[in-house]
């Protein structure tokens, strides 16, 4: 993915974010996002519906997980791929060059770094 690329949606950026530590399984990111204060809550549908986006694109991958060591074995894990870790930077890189713009204008307080 490069700067010229079309930007991913603050949804799919919340998913990624919720990858960046390691593989969980859906009903994890979907609890994450309710409370990570960037957005709504998300339901099951819409939750699998951008993780599915998001496996097609190759950013996210199904993986084994940990479900030998769960209790519901229908649990479907998710790991963030290489490809899916460089989107997730360059979507930061993104969202920091939109705020050092606002801060030029006064809009926002100055960014630091």
């Amino acid at each position: 993915m490069t700067n010229s690329s079309r930007p991913l949606g603050l949804t799919a950026i919340r998913l990624l974010i919720g990858l960046a530590d390691g593989e969980r399984h859906g009903y994890a990111l979907m609890q994450e996002l309710r409370v990570d204060g960037f957005g709504p809550a998300l339901g099951p549908g819409a939750l699998y519906r951008t993780i599915q986006q998001l496996v097609s694109q190759h950013l996210v991958a199904e993986s084994a997980g940990a479900s030998s060591d769960s209790f519901d074995e229908r649990r479907r894990y998710f790991r963030l791929t290489a490809a899916g870790r460089r989107a997730l930077a360059t979507e930061a890189d993104r969202m920091s060059e939109l705020v050092r713009r606002a801060a030029k204008k006064g809009i926002v307080a100055r960014a630091r770094g």
